[in-house]
């Protein structure tokens, strides 16, 4: 990122992995990692790295003291970056920076929705979940249907009139990136879900939309949790679980405090105390900020999709 301390510099070029760039800084053939780019390491290799990001587009940098960046971004807060193998004039690179618009109001979840819905599932199944899209990780999907469930993923911005005429059993808002506050429609949607009481879970964004349905806000944090090992309490069964995490924005302590008679926070970030769960107090609505589902694991929190499918089992 532009503005590293000079104490913390980035000591050597940036070097991008794409290879209309690789002979730019440095045409040696003989430089290792353009051999480890070019040449595949296993015997059932049937590609290498340099042809796989080329194909999805992918940038890999080397060279660079990453533990300088880690002090620099902790210090500062999460940022924009840019990765650069032609322009090195850093003075412009940070006129692209200040030209890239701000995470805060940003709606980056109508971009990654699907288009149109789809089905996933027997028609036979016990339950039938819709499935908001924010962009919805494959491994939720497969943990409903591994629990006899039929889901039917909607885009982000379907209204409830659309939703409720599939006749589901739940409502599900999904993951997704993004600030979730500009996301009005989706949040219309959850206040009428929660208006008829339906059985309602939301994981990461969707924990925010649930929030936003009940007038907390979100804000964004300094620095966003990320990783495998995120201790969280739950503070109805007083035990503790580790989980994966991957947010920017989190739901405001303070505002949720002050609506203890109708929000009841379930569960804590035990490293900085932040909310990672919620339920609604008389309705069957709850979230959580972290992932359950996450794959291949840890696999601590999977009890709540048990959870979401005994609160389907009791409305019928």
């Amino acid at each position: 990122p532009a503005g590293i301390p000079q104490q913390s510099p980035l000591p050597r070029p940036i070097r991008s992995a794409l290879s209309s760039a690789m002979t730019k800084p440095n045409d040696n053939p003989a430089d290792p990692f353009k051999k480890a780019l070019a040449e595949a390491t296993r015997t059932m290799a049937d590609d290498n790295i340099q042809t796989y990001f080329e194909k999805d587009g992918l940038v890999g940098i080397t060279d660079i003291d990453t533990r300088a960046v880690v002090r620099h971004i902790r210090s500062k807060g999460a940022m924009n970056a840019v990765i650069s193998s032609e322009i090195l004039d850093i003075q412009i690179l940070k006129t692209k920076i200040d030209a890239m618009p701000s995470m805060v109001g940003l709606d980056l979840a109508t971009n990654v929705s699907t288009s149109t819905p789809y089905i996933l599932g027997n028609d036979d199944a016990t339950y039938k979940v819709a499935v908001l899209d924010f962009g919805v990780k494959q491994n939720i999907l497969r943990c409903f249907l591994e629990r006899d469930c039929q889901v039917k993923v909607f885009p982000a911005n379907t209204p409830y009139s659309e939703l409720s005429a599939w006749n589901p059993n739940g409502y599900f808002l999904s993951n997704g990136p993004g600030d979730p506050e500009p996301l009005t429609i989706a949040i219309a949607t959850t206040k009428e879900i929660l208006s008829h009481n339906h059985p309602l879970f939301g994981i990461c964004l969707g924990h925010q939309i649930l929030a936003l349905a009940n007038d907390i806000p979100t804000k964004k944090m300094h620095n966003g949790h990320r990783g495998t090992n995120h201790p969280v309490k739950n503070l109805v069964t007083g035990l503790c679980e580790i989980t994966s995490q991957n947010h920017g924005f989190v739901v405001d302590a303070d505002a949720l405090a002050a609506k203890s008679e109708t929000i009841q926070i379930t569960h804590i970030n035990l490293n900085d105390n932040s909310v990672e769960g919620i339920r609604i107090k008389g309705k069957r609505a709850f979230s959580v900020q972290y992932h359950p589902e996450a794959g291949p694991g840890p696999h601590d929190a999977r009890y709540l999709f048990d959870e979401f499918i005994n609160e389907m089992k009791q409305n019928n």
